[in-house]
């Protein structure tokens, strides 16, 4: 059966920013799937509630509090899965994310924090999960990129920025890694996770940033979480170093943060 495809029966995986939103409804899509979770992420509490529905689905789950800043840190998380389950066959670097800021407020420092949390700790953990995959007999990636790594808008520099690298890495990696290691990316759009929460309690923000998708509709989760299980799964077999767009069909960001133009004399 088709069905069967997107089945992940006794693999392993380990999922980055596990804690809630997309990277909680990832890990319980894959234990759905038949896989035991390595869940990491900076609040062991959120980890506890995850792992619980990870159990729910008769599959293991451990759990990793950890600052996941640090690419060591998420470095060593592949030779926990092999300690604590015997192998590793996917990982999902979903851990991410920086703050809007203006354009003279964005500082050489921060652009640099924010590829090092984005691209270098991927780059990290990936690196150090290769040979576990390679003794698993072959191994999925599926980094979590974003559509501000194609579109232009203003204060998302940074963020922008390092999830196109984040998508080109994907790109050269799987060039590299193939054909015993598939690496592909999602390029998420607007996803009803805690980053939007002042958008979500917000009725006007929430049907402005509505009406500016094509699909009329902010994104859930699962929605992220479903292309995660294909990109992992046999189903996506014959794809890697794919950035696939999860979006609501965005061409453009679906909000604008009322940036002003730059000030100043001509001289």
């Amino acid at each position: 059966m088709i069905l069967d495809r997107f089945r992940l029966p006794d693999r392993v995986a380990v999922v980055t920013g596990a804690g809630r939103g997309i990277g909680a409804a990832t890990a319980v899509a894959l234990a759905e799937a038949g896989a035991d979770v390595v869940l990491a992420a900076r609040t062991e509490s959120q980890l506890a509630e995850v792992a619980e529905r990870v159990t729910a689905t008769g599959r293991r789950a451990h759990v990793v509090p950890t600052d996941l800043s640090d690419p060591d840190a998420a470095a060593s998380l592949a030779g926990t899965a092999v300690e604590v389950f015997g192998r590793l066959d996917v990982v999902v670097n979903n851990v991410g994310g920086t703050l809007p800021r203006p354009f003279l407020e964005t500082t050489p420092e921060f652009l640099a924090e924010a590829f090092e949390f984005n691209v270098t700790t991927a780059h990290a953990l990936t690196r150090a999960a290769v040979p576990a995959m390679l003794s698993s007999g072959s191994g999925a990636v599926v980094n979590i990129s974003s559509i501000m790594g194609r579109v232009s808008g203003r204060g998302f520099l940074a963020y922008g920025t390092a999830k196109a690298a984040l998508a080109h890495y994907t790109r050269l990696a799987a060039a590299d890694l193939a054909p015993r290691v598939r690496v592909n990316a999602i390029a998420v759009g607007s996803v009803a996770t805690s980053a939007l929460d002042l958008v979500l309690g917000n009725e006007e923000l929430r049907t402005r940033m509505e009406s500016a998708t094509p699909l009329r509709t902010i994104g859930a989760a699962e929605d992220v979480a479903a292309a995660v299980l294909f990109l992992a799964a046999p189903a996506g077999g014959y794809l890697t170093g794919k950035v696939l767009e999860v979006d609501g069909g965005l061409q453009a960001p679906n909000l604008d943060l009322g940036l002003p133009d730059l000030e100043g004399t001509p001289e």
